[in-house]
């Protein structure tokens, strides 16, 4: 059963009792990062071949941008239901997102593309047929590895030519089908503090102290917004309508340019 999320006056007495800071110690808190290395994480360097899409600086999870593979990074643990905060900040032009009730990490040899063929359709056709193989992408091809998940939206507002294709493309959104109530992402180059509250199909998305999005993962408005995007018959479309897996891993999406995460925390 859907249990009730907090409202925000609960998020700002949390915020205000430390639990947001990197010295926070709120009960069943556990960080997801711990500023220096990949334990916990699925470090693309030791998979084969390497991805080099993904580095450690200053305390930061930090994707980078125009690499050979480039590819969504995934915490080893999964989760169900929980209350998730991370502080992030975006490169000029960069689009990124954190995803959840993720249902499958899915590879893409982008050489497997056929002529005129949107990147949709080609992640539904690998979704059901399986035909690329990191292990065997060829020299000079570029791979893609990227989760079927909800995504929270992170983006440079005003460089990224996404963000002009509707609000539900904004910093804060539930990318592509829920849009912010308002825009409260920081200046590109600030830290901004994010807040993700999922319990069964109810999430919340918090921005800087405002939350942004109240919405259900399986309401009408959510699957007719998947339906649109992917097909009413599409896998993608199944996996994420029907959710077959409840307890999924958390994803840091490496999509365009550079975005940095820290003081990940999360708590079941």
């Amino acid at each position: 059963m859907d249990q009730p999320l907090p409202n925000r006056r609960n998020f700002l007495n949390l915020a205000a009792a430390g639990w947001l800071s990197p010295s926070g110690r709120g009960a069943g808190w556990r960080a997801l990062f711990d500023g220096k290395s990949f334990t916990g994480w699925d470090d693309p360097a030791r998979k084969k071949p390497p991805g080099d899409s993904w580095t450690i600086e200053d305390g930061c999870l930090k994707a980078l941008d125009g690499r050979r593979i480039w590819e969504d990074l995934a915490t080893l643990d999964t989760f169900q239901d929980f209350e998730m905060t991370f502080e992030w900040k975006m490169g000029p032009g960069a689009n990124s997102g954190v995803k959840y009730r993720v249902q499958a990490l899915v590879f893409l040899d982008v050489s497997k593309m056929k002529p005129g063929q949107s990147w949709e359709e080609a992640f539904n056709y690998e979704v059901e047929h399986k035909l690329s193989d990191r292990a065997k992408l060829a020299p000079g091809a570029r791979g893609n590895l990227a989760a079927v998940g909800f995504e929270y939206q992170l983006i440079d507002e005003e460089r990224h030519p996404d963000a002009r294709h509707g609000m539900d493309r904004r910093s804060g959104a539930l990318y592509g089908l829920v849009a912010p109530s308002r825009l409260a992402a920081r200046p590109v180059g600030e830290f901004n503090e994010s807040r993700i509250v999922l319990s069964g199909n109810r999430v919340e998305h918090w921005l800087n102290g405002e939350r942004v999005v109240e919405a259900r993962l399986d309401s009408p408005e959510v699957l007719a917004g998947l339906a649109k995007r992917w097909g009413a018959a599409s896998p993608v479309f199944k996996l994420l309508g029907g959710q077959p897996r409840k307890k999924c891993p958390i994803v840091l999406q490496n999509h365009n340019g550079e975005a940095w995460f820290r003081n990940i925390r999360l708590r079941d």
